[in-house]
């Protein structure tokens, strides 16, 4: 017999198993370690019978299984042995489907399901405190999120439009989803971990993510709760730190010959921002800032504001890049970083590493792009954002600029 027979059923036998064993260890239920065990397995057994018999037996399978489940979850619920309910029969029921897809399918796909399954059924106190400690405006937030990135999102064209042809409706609308992501995240961290764990992870988050939308949305939220300023300023520090980061990362996977040359001046930016974050992270303590008093978490009006907002900008580059073309090189590292530090960042690495662009030209560009978009980020929270945001980012943000600026006139020349 065919070695991979034994290693499906061995397989089927260790998830059914693991499944069984976890309702076995928890209240009684209407299946336990051995039952799990034999269904799993019955599933891998009809589907290896289906491929000479034919598809029918997995099926037939299916309905033996859920008649006997609710059989006997009824006789049990009737003798008073167990309550009733219907996971552990949905358990059984798809457990017999990992068994057939051992078979049928790639066995890490169903090893994942299974093991997913054992997971869902453990962590039911832990699921069950995570759905009571969301109230509604939370619901509201995730349904509103929901709705524009898996309903909205999907339906929009992908393609550009304008004049200068880089309008692109879906690209714009992935905007929006991303400051309602971000919005909405740090809005749900703040409840379950504190403030500043949540502040923390809004800014680690929205610097991997975007910290554009992450300044944004946080300068929104300041105009309600200005007595968090302090904190609302530490997540954007961190989420523009770690914006810098990724550029580095960026130009290792481009062009990774060329990051051990320009690292020095990036690495004396990077040390000055990440100072500036302890700097907050120190005034911070013992603060309770309510940054997440808001009658919509999700913020959607700010997020299509500043989604339109984006498509000017976008389109004033456009405009910009046409007039000056590649003689104003500088000009359009500028304009463009004004919103996005990662298509600059990754076409001027490429150019670098082709030798179409010189070094020092080429890194000078990226730290020029980086330091307008801490202009705009700045100009987003003077338009958005309270007094008391606004003059503490002005601190953090000028200090960074003015550090960019003299690396960018006293440093030597790279090649």
């Amino acid at each position: 017999m065919d070695p991979i027979v034994y290693q499906q059923l061995g397989v089927a036998l260790g998830l059914g198993l693991l499944v069984g064993f976890q309702r076995e260890w928890g209240e009684p239920h209407v299946a336990g370690i051995r039952t799990f065990a034999m269904v799993t397995v019955f599933g891998a057994v009809c589907a290896q019978l289906s491929q000479p018999v034919g598809g029918w037996v997995v099926a037939a399978g299916m309905l033996a299984v859920a008649a006997m489940v609710i059989v006997g979850g009824f006789v049990k619920v009737r003798a008073g042995r167990i309550d009733p309910g219907l996971t552990t029969e949905i358990a059984a029921l798809v457990m017999y489907a990992v068994g057939a897809a051992v078979v049928l399918t790639h066995i890490p796909a169903a090893v994942m399901v299974g093991g997913g399954v054992a997971v869902l059924l453990h962590w039911k106190k832990q699921l069950l405190g995570v759905v009571r400690r969301l109230g509604e405006r939370e619901v509201r937030g995730i349904i509103t999120l929901v709705l524009i990135a898996l309903v909205i999102l999907p339906v929009l064209p992908n393609r550009t439009y304008g004049p200068y042809d880089v309008l692109n409706p879906q690209h714009i609308w992935l905007m929006v989803v991303l400051i309602v992501g971000i919005s909405l995240g740090s809005y749900i961290a703040y409840r379950f971990l504190g403030a500043k764990a949540g502040a923390l992870l809004g800014g680690i988050l929205g610097g991997l993510i975007s910290s554009t939308a992450t300044t944004v949305s946080y300068a929104r939220r300041s105009r309600k709760a200005p007595q968090g300023a302090t904190m609302a300023t530490l997540v954007i520090a961190i989420a523009s730190t770690i914006a810098l980061v990724r550029v580095g990362v960026e130009i290792a996977v481009v062009a990774p010959s060329v990051l051990p040359k320009i690292a020095p001046p990036f690495a004396v930016l990077l040390g000055v921002m990440a100072a500036s974050c302890a700097v907050l992270g120190f005034l911070g303590r013992g603060k309770s800032p309510e940054l997440t008093v808001s009658e919509d978490p999700a913020e959607l009006k700010a997020a299509i504001v500043f989604g339109l907002l984006y498509a000017g900008i976008l389109f004033g580059v456009a405009a910009a890049k046409a007039h000056f073309g590649d003689r104003g090189l500088y000009v359009v590292a500028g304009l463009s970083g004004l919103t996005d530090m990662d298509a600059i960042t990754l076409s001027t690495a490429q150019l670098v590493k082709a030798g179409r662009l010189e070094l020092d030209t080429g890194w000078r560009m990226v730290l020029l792009a980086g330091l307008s978009n801490l202009v705009f980020k700045g100009a987003a929270v003077a338009l958005l954002g309270h007094r008391e945001l606004r003059n503490r980012v002005a601190v953090v943000f000028g200090v960074a600029v003015a550090t960019g600026a003299l690396l960018l006139g006293l440093w030597p020349p790279i090649s």
